[in-house]
C-alpha cells in the first residue's frame, strides 16, 4: 500500500467518487457491511474539500435476476452462471424507492453533481460505477467525467471487494489516476475476495491511500 502527501481532493482534474453510501449496506441493511456506517464522517470530510463529487446509488428493481431470492433452491452468496458470466446472488436489496436504497442519512448527499445509478436492468447486475456486469453496457459516468475534464478519481464506499474495486480496476484500465482511501472503506470480505481484489487494485497502479485526505 503506498501513502501520497496530497490527494488534490481540490483540484478541477479530481473528482471524489462516493461508492454506494446507502441504508442497505449498512448496519441493520439487507445487505449490511459490518461496521459499513463508519465511513460516512471520513467521507464527509473529503466532501468539504472536494471541487466535484460523485455518487453511485444501487437501484435494483424487485424481483431482480442477482437475488437469491429469484431463483429457486438458491440461497444468498451462491453463486450462478449468467450470460455474461458468474455471479454472485444477495439478499433482495437497494430496491428502487425504499428506505433501503436510500443514502445514509448523515451523508452530505446533498454535495453531490451527479449520481449514477446501477443495477436497475432486471437481467443484468452492476457493480461499477462505469459498466454492467457485462463490462460493455455503459453507465454513462465516462462521458461524463471526460466532458468536465476529470482524469483523476479518488473513491471511497461500499463495499471495498466489490463495487468500489470494479470501479476503480475500471477506471484504471480507461486511463484514469486512481486512488483507493481504504479507511473511508470497509468490506464484505467473501471467501478472501477483499485481499484479491487489493492485490488487483495494487497491480493496477492503483493508489491505496492509509489515510483520510482533507
Amino acid at each position: 500500500m503506498r501513502k501520497q502527501n496530497d490527494a488534490n481532493l481540490g483540484a478541477s482534474n479530481t473528482a471524489l467518487l462516493v461508492i454506494d453510501v446507502q441504508n442497505d449496506f449498512c448496519p441493520g441493511g439487507h445487505l449490511a457491511v459490518e461496521a459499513g456506517d463508519i465511513v460516512v464522517g471520513p467521507i464527509n470530510q473529503m466532501i468539504a474539500g472536494a471541487q466535484n463529487v460523485v455518487a453511485t446509488q444501487d437501484w435494483h428493481p424487485h424481483g431482480h435476476s442477482s437475488f437469491a431470492s429469484s431463483h429457486p433452491d438458491k440461497a444468498p452468496f451462491d453463486a450462478i452462471e449468467m450470460p455474461y458470466g458468474t455471479q454472485t446472488l444477495w439478499p433482495d436489496h437497494c430496491i428502487q424507492g425504499t428506505k433501503g436504497a436510500a443514502f445514509h442519512k448523515s451523508l452530505q448527499a446533498d454535495a453531490f453533481q451527479m449520481i449514477v445509478r446501477k443495477g436497475f436492468r432486471q437481467a443484468i447486475d452492476s457493480y461499477s460505477a462505469f459498466f454492467e456486469n457485462d463490462h460493455k453496457t455503459i453507465t454513462g459516468l465516462d462521458g461524463y467525467l471526460r466532458n468536465r475534464q476529470i482524469d483523476r478519481l479518488v473513491l471511497a464506499g461500499l463495499a471495498t471487494d466489490y463495487c468500489v474495486a470494479f470501479s476503480a480496476l475500471d477506471a484504471a484500465s480507461l486511463g484514469y489516476k486512481v486512488a483507493v482511501v481504504l479507511p473511508a472503506c470497509r468490506a464484505i470480505d467473501l471467501e478472501g475476495s477483499l485481499a484479491a481484489q487489493i492485490t488487483a487494485m495494487g497491480n493496477a497502479g492503483i493508489e491505496l491511500l492509509e489515510y483520510v485526505p482533507n
